[in-house]
């Protein structure tokens, strides 16, 4: 470096050399941190690194204001709150998209194209298509001249929008400066604004813990950061973009929309990675399907798939009607929200005791399906929502998850209704009902004497996850009960082929067969034993990690909440309450008396996890079924070479192993780039004759090829 008493060789007066270079280093070495961890999600570096760099480049920007750059990442937050958004006229129309909700509205669109050519004179044999997921946030469009990014806008109705640059230039992912040496004089990029789905959650979490109103949607949180007058608060919400196409632009010539797309890729934007070529319809379906199918493994919404011709040149000649291109279609998905009114909310009994609200709703189709009751999870939530008997309210599905209401439509047409509260008895059993100090939900103590308890208790122990007995389902549990042939989940190990029969609608195949059921689950390890028992907030993968961590039920009855808080996933409140129920003399009675009917109360050494092994320090995700090893024998192979296995994929999760039907894991695996076996791969990788690590490809054998999965 030169003297610090040299001039600027950058240009820029006043600033000295070594700090001109230092800086420009700093905003290289910067912008490329932000793409890794916001676009390609692959930091290099910590927070704390990042945050050393930002620092020191803020400190040269203070005491050399020439080196401050309109691209520079200090300059991402920074600017003072606005009065009001400017409105900003759109360099080129953003425009809407017609829907095609099914196979068949698709291809009339492609029929209409073909004859719309044709009248033209334009003959299409085969048109050729890209497909794109259809983000459901806030659409933007940025416009950048000479590479650096000068204003970001809402679509607003399509020709002018509002100017949101200083909120847009919050989010990490979208560049300030273009990475090409050439840029074009002028570009306009169009994408989405939106809320990682796990961040709407934190999100909606902290908002509700300040009293603050919920967002409906991830959509709806998105559009309310960018439209935040103070960058500051935009800032705090973790917002990210996806860009899926150009607008007006000077001095670029791109003849398809993958070229767009690829060279959008290569300036810095994120792009969605699942962008796709067809040649033909028939791709485009398959695809549309696929994207359907994948929905819910996402981190983020989407509503539809986004088909567009790929060759510019026939959007010239196709053009617009009205708003809409012809060039470009929306396959629509089922809406996973709905509005109706909410008829009464009523108080059901959980196994625990918990006493818990849910929504009689007006019928209303949402997800594909027709919703007539929804949850309300507790009382805080349903106090937190503020809903009331009579309103208009929003309801959520998603994928196979319990309907939920997620807000009210204000303002409410009945101001007078008052505000539900939990029973002053049990709905089931007439007990006075209790809040404990600190609690989330209102209970009803009768532990031992409501029925309402024990047909949850009973549903739950007989469960697939705990004892697994098959034939003994709602109904039965229901039956036996109110029949007095069982008061409790360790009476079901009493029942004989001789009481079955007497039951109405049970004859002897059918009671044998279930004898038979109960029998087996004797049988079943000792984690499943203490899942099926049922303690509050006890779920399969804590029971599995209190087994493995203390081998019996005795020795976790005899812990302290401080060794218990020693189990991975356990926090001091759930050891708290694992001391408190296991202590309760009525739990311990029907811990005996499971005892007596023989279940198995301690793990056997081959449960436990051993130490030593290829997949030492390994987590495993299993999921769909494996052609010859159950979900206990994979998971049993796994922990006897040192592995661990888990329920849900993450970053740390190392290999996820796939049967058949594997649902949302996989996709999420494939998302992450995490490496997927087969049953044949795990046996490989259990041998040595597939390598420890991978790397994030697809493991088969012959006998279960990777397409079948």
């Amino acid at each position: 470096m030169s003297e610090a008493g040299d001039s600027a060789a950058d240009g820029r007066a006043g600033a000295p050399v070594d700090a001109s270079a230092r800086a420009a280093e700093l905003r290289t070495g910067l912008d490329r941190h932000n793409r890794l961890y916001y676009v390609l999600d692959e930091p290099e570096v910590g927070d704390d690194v990042y945050d050393e760099l930002l620092n020191e480049l803020r400190d040269l920007e203070r005491e050399f204001p020439s080196l401050r750059t309109p691209d520079s990442p200090t300059q991402r937050v920074g600017a003072p709150p606005l009065e009001r958004f400017e409105p900003v006229t759109h360099h080129e129309q953003m425009l809407s998209l017609g829907n095609a909700r099914n196979e068949e509205e698709l291809r009339a669109w492609e029929t209409r194209l073909a004859n719309y050519l044709k009248r033209l004179d334009i003959t299409a044999s085969q048109f050729s298509y890209t497909t794109e997921p259809k983000i459901d946030g806030l659409a933007i469009t940025l416009t950048y001249e000479d590479g650096v990014l000068v204003r970001g806008a809402t679509r607003g109705d399509g020709r002018t929008g509002e100017d949101v640059t200083q909120n847009l230039r919050t989010i990490g992912s979208v560049p300030l400066r273009l990475k090409t040496s050439s840029p074009p004089a002028l570009i306009e990029v169009r994408g989405e604004a939106y809320l990682p789905i796990a961040a709407f959650k934190a999100l909606n979490e902290r908002r509700a813990e300040n009293e603050e109103p919920t967002f409906a949607n991830p959509r709806n949180s998105a559009a309310g950061s960018i439209r935040q007058l103070d960058p500051k608060l935009a800032a705090e919400r973790p917002l990210s973009s996806w860009i899926y196409g150009i607008g007006a632009v000077e001095g670029l010539d791109l003849p398809t929309h993958m070229d767009e797309v690829r060279w959008l890729e290569e300036q810095g934007f994120k792009v969605n990675p699942d962008t796709d070529h067809h040649r033909g319809v028939e791709g485009v379906v398959k695809r549309c399907h696929w994207w359907e199918e994948r929905r819910e493994a996402l981190d983020y919404e989407i509503d539809g798939v986004v088909v567009k011709v790929d060759e510019k040149a026939l959007w010239r000649e196709l053009g617009v009607v009205g708003r809409e291109p012809r060039w470009a279609i929306a396959w629509k998905f089922p809406p996973t929200t709905a509005v109706t009114t909410m008829k009464q909310v009523v108080w059901n009994v959980g196994r625990t005791g918990h006493l818990v609200p849910f929504a009689m709703l007006e019928p209303v189709h949402v997800g594909g399906v027709t919703v007539s009751t929804a949850t309300l999870h507790n009382e805080e939530d349903l106090a937190r929502k503020d809903v009331r008997n009579g309103d208009e309210v929003v309801v959520m599905r998603a994928g196979d998850v319990i309907p939920q209401v997620v807000s009210p439509k204000l303002p409410r047409k009945n101001k007078s209704a008052r505000k539900p509260k939990p029973p002053k008895k049990c709905p089931v059993c007439d007990t006075p009902t209790v809040k404990p100090e600190g609690a989330v939900f209102t209970i009803c103590p009768n532990r031992t004497g409501c029925p309402g308890q024990a047909w949850q208790h009973v549903k739950h122990f007989v469960s697939k996850g705990a004892m697994d007995i098959e034939g003994l389902g709602e109904k039965q549990a229901s039956v036996f009960l109110d029949q007095g042939l069982i008061a409790d989940v360790a009476d079901i190990y009493d029942l004989t082929e001789e009481r079955l029969v007497e039951v109405d609608r049970f004859g002897e195949t059918s009671a044998r067969n279930l004898v038979a059921s109960i029998t087996a689950s004797r049988a079943r390890p000792f984690k499943r034993v203490l899942y099926a028992l049922g303690l509050p907030g006890v779920g399969y993968v804590t029971a599995e990690a209190l087994a493995d961590h203390f081998g019996s039920i005795d020795r976790i009855h005899e812990a302290d909440p401080e060794a218990i808080v020693e189990v991975e996933g356990v926090g001091p409140i759930m050891a708290e309450q694992i001391v408190e129920n296991l202590g309760d003399d009525g739990t311990w009675a029907l811990v005996e008396k499971l005892r007596e009917k023989g279940l198995r109360l301690e793990a056997d050494e081959s449960e436990r996890r051993a130490t030593g092994g290829v997949l030492e320090g390994k987590t495993v995700v299993l999921t769909g079924t494996l052609p010859e090893l159950t979900r206990e024998e994979a998971a049993a192979l796994v922990k006897s070479a040192g592995g661990k296995v888990v329920n849900s994929v993450s970053k740390k999760t190392d290999y996820v192993v796939a049967g058949e039907s594997p649902g949302s894991k996989l996709a999420k695996a494939q998302d992450l780039g995490t490496t997927v076996l087969d049953e044949g791969g795990l046996r490989g990788l259990l041998s040595g004759a597939v390598p420890v690590d991978s790397g994030g490809e697809e493991v088969a054998t012959e006998e279960t090829p990777a397409e079948a999965q």
